[in-house]
């Protein structure tokens, strides 16, 4: 299993994101709590988190910390979502 994890600063606080891929299969999930977390799914996710966990696996590919697959799939549910990738 493949975990990636961010948070990202708004009004109310920070709010942090973990997207894992399991056997294929991407989970997204979300929380507003550093410590012990109560991890809601997000289901179906927005856009701007496919794009933001797009992002952070393309950094990790071009460190070879993550196989292009990832990126690739990511770039195919976006385009599934009429979204392009920059």
């Amino acid at each position: 299993m493949e975990s990636h994890e961010w948070f990202e600063n708004t009004t109310e606080g920070k709010v942090y994101y973990r997207a894992n891929h399991l056997g294929g299969r991407w989970t997204l999930m979300t929380t507003r709590q550093k410590r012990n977390p109560e991890w809601t799914d997000l289901d179906p996710a927005p856009t701007e988190v496919w794009r933001e966990l797009r992002e952070i696996v393309w950094k990790k590919y071009q460190r070879k910390r993550c196989p292009w697959e990832r990126v690739a799939e990511i770039d195919r549910i976006l385009a599934e979502a009429g979204e392009g990738t920059a």
